[in-house]
């Protein structure tokens, strides 16, 4: 059998965002309905290295079984090189033979499903008319996300600030209808303060230490999750205003999925505070690869090697 590898170029050429956002609204509703399985992602922190490595793995049975997994060293300092923070491969394996099919850039994979699986949050958890957004962060997570937006918001008007500008994010969130936290602070970078009555945040910034939301938001806030198990074990927003008495153990409402599927109605009032806290999923690297891997085979992208 051949092994399909497809670069960050050809990744980015294939996964458009709009189909990222169907498809990220689908496999997080079959996440949500027990169709695949995800265990808890393996973090490794060596004692004197300046990030991490990642595994992800991940199953869909039935008809089109496969096996998936995203192997990803995340580097805090890559930006100043001119480097993506996230490097890696996402590796899809048939599921009947086990053998390697595709091996693909993670790269683009993971910028371009983090943003889409925040339009899906935008549309499922905003008010109805949103249309100013503030992006905190002008990183690759921080441009995925203006395409991500604009993908789900009609005509919406775009701010963008990054620490590069100095002072805060203040002025670009006040007043804002959606905001994206989309960096790798390890202390918060949005106030509750800031915040208008009735405001989405999307809060994507990376695994603990990492955190962009101060206690006083997480705990005035209705908090949907992309993963329980996930924000209880990585969230650091939800860690600290736990272990600060801000908020109690069943602070979290509802996973994304559970509202696609109508097992919890999201959104319930125009004045109510919604935060979205993603920390990414396997199975979201699984649906991405897997779109990718057919388009490219629709269309001859790609290289096809003996292994």
């Amino acid at each position: 059998m051949s092994l399909l590898v497809l670069s960050a170029a050809e990744v980015e050429e294939l996964l458009t965002m709009e189909d990222c956002v169907a498809a990220m609204e689908d496999v997080l509703a079959a996440l949500a309905r027990g169709e695949l399985y995800q265990p808890l992602r393996s973090v490794h922190r060596p004692p004197d290295g300046a990030g991490f490595i990642g595994l992800m793995p991940a199953h869909r049975a039935g008809d089109r079984e496969l096996y998936s997994l995203k192997e990803i060293v995340v580097l805090p300092d890559n930006p100043t090189r001119g480097l993506d923070a996230h490097q890696g491969g996402v590796l899809l394996h048939d599921g009947e033979t086990g053998e390697l099919v595709a091996l693909l850039n993670a790269s683009p994979i993971t910028a371009i499903r983090t943003a889409a699986v925040s339009a899906v949050a935008t549309r499922a958890l905003a008010r109805r008319g949103s249309r100013v957004v503030a992006i905190v962060g002008s990183g690759v997570q921080g441009k995925a996300h203006v395409e991500a937006m604009r993908a789900v918001l009609d005509e919406p008007e775009l701010r963008m600030w990054s620490r590069r500008d100095g002072g805060t994010a203040e002025e670009i969130v006040r007043g804002a209808d959606v905001v994206c936290t989309c960096t790798n602070s390890r202390e918060p970078v949005l106030r509750r303060e800031w915040l208008a009555p009735g405001a989405h945040v999307n809060a994507i910034g990376a695994i603990a230490p990492a955190r962009e939301l101060d206690a006083e938001t997480v705990a005035a806030a209705t908090l949907f999750v992309d993963r329980r198990e996930s924000a209880l074990n990585e969230s650091a927003e939800y860690q600290v205003a736990l272990a600060e008495g801000a908020i109690g153990g069943e602070h979290i409402r509802a996973e994304l999925g559970e509202v696609l599927v109508g097992r919890h109605p999201g959104r319930t009032d125009a004045g109510e505070l919604t935060v979205f806290k993603s920390l990414g999923l396997a199975v979201e690297d699984l649906a991405a690869a897997e779109l990718v891997v057919r388009r490219a085979r629709e269309r001859g992208v790609g290289t096809e090697i003996p292994f």
